[in-house]
């Protein structure tokens, strides 16, 4: 079998798809590109079938070294004969390879070691052929200054038996079966910490069973965790009754005193090795998926909250709100620039002392939206977030800016990081996460790349699951957000240069030193004369950048360079200017694409030229939108069973989502209250950022916990 052959099993490409994909991919092209500029290679295959293509690949690559080291290894034994050299070869599946290993690895010494050297493999052989009536007459040929006793004889061959049971591939691929076909999940409280109050959010699991196979990913990862934490044991059970029967099955072939030998070996192999291996390797086998799971939802909520709705370059203020220690308040450019900061104090208790007068914290914020032409407010929606709302809708603008609330997650993370202190060195944690919130609003996207994601706060048990493969997947998410969407060269940050295709994080630091000693990027071609920045990457990255007021207008559209020429000849032949071909759409949809094929670029890609030629440099994402909550509603004291409220999703899980009704409490939207009738995917019915129309159902002010319902 060949890397094709593996791919086609889980996707159903034809095969030149494959192999023109994975041959791009061997040449170092990203996912982005060969998904945008490649697709008359491909097939048009999207971003997703690529990366799958990328992945599997990736797989049959490791599954042939490990075939590879398990051949070598036997070899070194002198174990390697041609059926089991043929098994190896023919096998492409990772269990199945380990078992027929198992004979072979080193460990640590074993009862049915010990009883090999005192001489009992060949009593083993001698009833595991099940050809023998008078076992004891035939033990005592085997006592020895080791082996005192006929019995001590047999038990040392059952040892022997057992682990040759515990070694039989059969046995282990269908008892794995069984195991992943009928396991149960069990799980019980520690008694000696059930008065921990921390052990109340785990109060569900203290008495709980559920077959593994049907068990919902967020409800595994939960009970794990509490597991983990202490608070509960978990345990995998199958019917041992029928476990045994299957081992007995598949060795006890005769009706003889052999076959009794055997019986108590095929037990002893279960209870001792069988089942604990492979009720282990079937509940890791439940977390790897549990695992994906919960991280495609984090991958998806990710990617809407990094393509959610810019503002766009307005003049921002931005505020940080707080009671205690006030509300931090920077000024921005429209550039993200900061212009000024400073703190007011418009809450209680601070707000009753004559330094924190209201009033004087009114006219300062009327003053600076005055003084530096501010056009929207943004405002955290963290501590005192309503209350500074409502504080700013009651000042009397001249010129009324828009007011906006905005997610503050990770802020108080990117403000403590490197790349803040390196971006403002002169300012303080409070200055840079009001700039965080500020920027959040102009262009959420290039704020937030700049935070590790797992600590935006989007999903479920991010912690718990593979850290490696989830780092992977939320950069490979960051990547293709950016890429979708296109960047300025001239304003993009390191952080945001870093996911470009071909760009990493060493480029964009060049990119940047080459920015700042140089001034503004006139073109596209510019860009080779970055150090180290050879003609691959100048290939991969190109066409997602943009660079306004560029000599060349296609510097700002999606049009990769290599299509420039056929971009001018297509204006040519309608005796225009490029210039007056772009965004002229009457003219545009007169061009016969089939004129303009070249070897490099197919019917496909000329296509997408077309396209893109019409709307140039189109941003994908939506304008932002005023959101008002209810007024009535401050608190969770003011929500009542009943009440039907305005409300903005901010997080999906795979049991529902989390709507913000404007408090600090989420209100939790149970799966089976989004909408009438079965949802299998909450995504189906809801997204983040969407604004939504909810019901309560329950609040319960103790737990601080609000139950809601999309079905009104």
């Amino acid at each position: 079998m060949n890397s094709i052959d593996y791919i086609k099993k889980s996707l159903s490409l034809p095969d030149n798809n494959i192999r023109s994909t994975l041959k791009l991919l061997s040449e170092d092209c990203t996912i982005p590109f060969i998904s945008r500029y490649r697709k008359d290679m491909t097939g048009n295959l999207d971003e997703v079938q690529i990366e799958n293509i990328f992945k599997l690949n990736r797989q049959f690559e490791e599954i042939i070294k490990r075939k590879d080291s398990i051949s070598k290894s036997i070899e070194e034994q002198n174990a390697l004969n041609p059926d089991l050299k043929r098994r190896i070869e023919e096998s492409f599946d990772v269990q199945e390879l380990e078992d027929l290993y198992l004979p072979f690895k080193k460990k640590r010494k074993t009862k049915a070691d010990a009883a090999k050297e005192k001489g009992l493999e060949p009593l083993a052989k001698i009833i595991m052929s099940q050809n023998s009536n008078n076992l004891e007459t035939l033990a005592t040929r085997y006592l020895n200054e080791n082996v005192a006793t006929e019995e001590e004889a047999l038990q040392g061959a059952r040892d022997i038996m057992a682990e040759w049971i515990n070694e039989n591939g059969y046995v282990r691929k269908n008892l794995r079966r069984l195991f992943q076909r009928k396991a149960m999940i069990t799980s019980k409280m520690v008694k000696s910490k059930l008065e921990e109050e921390a052990a109340q959010k785990f109060k569900q699991y203290f008495e709980w069973e559920e077959s593994l196979n049907r068990i919902p990913s967020h409800r595994l990862l939960a009970m794990l965790r509490a597991e983990t934490e202490g608070f509960v044991k978990t345990k995998i059970e199958i019917d041992n009754k029928e476990a045994l029967e299957l081992i007995e099955n598949a060795i006890i072939k005769s009706n003889n005193e052999c076959a009794d030998q055997i019986e108590i070996a095929i037990k002893d192999s279960y209870k001792r090795l069988l089942e604990p291996a492979i009720s282990n390797e079937t509940l890791q086998e439940a977390k790897e998926k549990a695992d994906q799971k919960a991280i495609e939802i984090f991958s998806e909520n990710l990617r809407q909250l990094l393509l959610d709705s810019p503002l766009g370059e307005k003049r921002i203020l931005a505020i940080d709100p707080g009671f205690k220690s006030g509300c931090k308040v920077v000024c921005l450019d429209e550039k993200g620039d900061l212009l000024h900061n400073e703190t007011i104090y418009p809450h209680a208790p601070q707000s009753r002392t004559l330094s924190g007068d209201s009033g004087m914290a009114m006219k300062k914020i009327r003053s600076l939206v005055n003084s530096f032409n501010i056009e929207a407010i943004s405002i955290g929606n963290g501590t005192a977030s309503r209350e500074t709302e409502f504080f700013i809708k009651k000042i009397a603008f001249d010129k009324p800016p828009q007011v906006f609330v905005v997610s503050e997650a990770g802020a108080s993370v990117y403000s403590a990081s490197k790349i803040a202190r390196d971006e403002f060195p002169s300012f303080d944690v409070t200055v840079r996460g009001a700039i965080s919130i500020g920027r959040r609003l102009s262009d959420p996207l290039a704020e937030l790349v700049k935070i590790d994601a797992k600590s935006i706060g989007v999903g479920q048990y991010q912690h718990d699951v593979d850290q490696t493969q989830l780092k992977n997947e939320l950069d490979s998410t960051v990547m293709k957000c950016v890429n979708s969407v296109g960047i300025n060269l001239n304003t993009a940050s390191k952080s945001l240069l870093s996911y470009f295709s071909g760009i990493g994080e060493k480029m964009a630091e060049n990119i940047v030193n080459y920015r700042t000693e140089n001034g503004a990027f006139e073109d596209r071609k510019q860009l080779k004369k970055v150090p180290r920045l050879g003609e691959k990457a100048y290939q991969q990255a190109a066409a997602f950048i943009r660079i306004t007021n560029a000599k060349n207008p296609l510097d700002h559209s999606a049009v990769h360079p290599e299509a420039y020429s056929i971009v001018e000849k297509m204006a040519k032949d309608l005796g225009l200017k490029t210039t007056d071909l772009i965004a002229n759409k009457e003219k545009i949809q007169t061009v016969d694409p089939e004129k303009y094929v070249t070897e490099t670029i197919g019917i496909l890609g000329i296509k997408d030229i077309l396209k893109e030629l019409e709307k140039p440099g189109l941003d994908p994402r939506k304008a932002a939108k005023i959101f008002e909550f209810d007024p009535t509603v401050k608190s969770i004291k003011n929500v009542r069973t009943g009440m039907i409220l305005p409300g903005i999703v901010n997080n999906i899980t795979a049991f529902g989502c989390f709507v913000d009704v404007g408090i600090k409490e989420s209100g939790l939207v149970h799966i089976s209250q989004l909408k009438e009738g079965f949802v299998s995917d909450v995504n189906e019915v809801v997204k983040l950022h969407q604004h939504v129309q909810v019901k309560v159902t329950e609040v319960d002010e103790e737990r601080k916990r609000i139950q809601l319902s999309m079905i009104l």
